[in-house]
């Protein structure tokens, strides 16, 4: 495990941390991002105590009750947080820094229910992600809402409540690692996991306004996450900067022996933008958008943007990426989700929601020779994605190609729901790694973003491309106000 070369000071006794850092709003210092907290500690004016309590205070103050499923207590963490400290130790990477953990990853001593009462077990270990976390200095502060079983981009499939929209209550949250991303975004925390199946890791990050890392299939360990697609998922990290993404990737990245699916891949630094740097995006014609003119113009302003600051845009064929994902829930894929809640169907299929329990089923029915049939129309599309891939460096697209209501999601859950996949669902089956980075705010103050998607392995020069975009946008960091 990497560690930071600052040594850690005690603050002197009686010293009392500046009252920005304890209240609400971000006050003239910030210190939201893990890099900022980090340098707040280096310089005895924060303790990992301190920040504990505000994580806490903040969360009693915002009052969403369907951001979380379990909650630690604030005493317990306090220990531990008063434990990490002992004056002229290094500093390790994450020292200090609280973090939430979507439910469907394992913690030890804490339930995991994947948003179904009935499913619910009690790991005796950490998922190897959250162990990574923990070895690094991180406080797991509690297990966050989701769309149930993971099988979801809306946030509304659960019984644990529907969490606020922060931007317009009328609004979906975003799914499925909806707890994560909302409170990563409205400042109770400043780093959070989710996963990532079909664009559970970035569609929320859009619409929260928050960076989203999609990482490399199997450069994170999924040992101790309950499997959505087990050949297709991966750990995914909401953030406010790429920076401190990239700062937990680091920590988590690595082989794992319990996890078959892991690589044993290096992670790269992550470097200058080159320039001149090659961006494909779709042709005009081929931008799907349902209609939404608003996100429409903030994905050309976006390209613009791009453009000015010397990448090239370069237009080409997407039409192979959406038959790629249009095979996700026609094919083998949908068994795979079915595996897991199986026993439940078999026995009490009353327990689960029942839009989750309607895709699930969908999973018993195919057959051995349609999952052939999938695979290898998949292996001719992703010859087509190679060589896409060879002219040009990443892509970009919309991370979701617009934003429905809670109302309307309801009322039609299965076809809105495949619609905000669009530029999604196709990633992880071509076994690309994506970055979602906030790209604007629409006339009707609702967040816009954008993904940029490489092929595996390629995690660092998405960072370097999204850090540099990011820092361009002068937007504010999530749904936090100066």
């Amino acid at each position: 495990m990497a560690a930071d070369s600052a040594v850690l000071h005690q603050r002197p006794a009686g010293a009392r941390p500046a009252a920005s850092w304890l209240g609400f709003g971000i006050g003239p210092a910030l210190t939201e991002t893990v890099a900022a907290i980090l340098s707040a500690y280096r310089a005895g004016a924060m303790t990992p105590e301190d920040v504990v309590a505000r994580s806490y205070a903040r969360i009693r103050s915002h009052d969403d009750p369907a951001i979380f499923i379990t909650l630690r207590d604030e005493a317990e963490v306090r220990a531990e947080a008063r434990a990490l400290v002992r004056p002229g130790d290094v500093m390790p990477p994450l020292f200090g820094i609280p973090v939430v953990i979507k439910d469907n990853i394992d913690v030890k001593g804490m339930p995991t229910t994947a948003a179904c009462p009935a499913f619910l077990y009690r790991p005796h270990r950490d998922a190897t992600a959250v162990a990574r976390l923990r070895e690094a200095g991180a406080l797991i502060l509690g297990k966050t809402n989701l769309d149930q079983f993971a099988t979801g981009l809306v946030g509304v499939r659960t019984p644990y409540g529907i969490g606020r929209n922060l931007f317009d209550e009328k609004l979906i949250p975003g799914g499925s690692s909806t707890g994560s991303a909302l409170a990563v975004a409205a400042g109770l925390v400043p780093l959070s996991l989710g996963t990532d199946t079909a664009g559970s890791g970035r569609v929320p990050a859009a619409y929260n306004n928050i960076v989203g890392l999609k990482p490399t299939c199997g450069l994170v360990s999924t040992a101790g996450v309950l499997p959505a697609c087990r050949t297709l998922d991966c750990v995914s990290i909401f953030s406010l900067t790429v920076d401190d993404a990239v700062t937990a990737l680091k920590v988590m990245a690595g082989p794992d022996a319990a996890d078959p699916y892991s690589r044993a891949r290096p992670l790269r630094e992550v470097e200058p933008v080159p320039e001149g740097i090659r961006l494909g995006v779709p042709f005009p014609g081929q931008r799907l958008f349902f209609g939404d003119q608003l996100s429409t113009a903030c994905y050309d302003a976006a390209l613009k943007a791009l453009a000015g600051l010397g990448a090239r845009i370069v237009e080409i064929d997407v039409e192979p990426f959406y038959a790629v994902a249009r095979l996700l829930y026609e094919g083998p894929w949908v068994a795979e989700r079915y595996l897991t809640a199986k026993a439940l169907i078999a026995s009490a299929p009353e327990e689960l929601h029942p839009v989750t329990r309607q895709i699930l089923l969908a999973g018993a029915r195919g057959t051995a020779a349609d999952a052939f049939a999938a695979f290898y129309q998949l292996e001719e599309l992703r010859r087509v994605s190679d060589r896409t891939f060879s002219a040009v460096d990443a892509l970009v697209v919309p991370t979701a190609p617009t934003i429905y209501t809670i109302e309307d999601v309801l009322a039609d859950p299965i076809h809105l729901n495949s619609r905000l996949g669009t530029y999604t669902n196709f990633v992880n089956l071509l076994d690309l790694c994506g970055l979602a980075v906030p790209a604007a705010m629409r006339p009707d103050g609702v967040p816009f973003g954008i993904t940029l998607l490489a092929p595996a392995g390629e995690d660092a020069r998405l960072a370097a491309i999204g850090r540099r975009f990011h820092q361009a946008t002068g937007l504010p960091l999530g749904a936090l106000k100066p």
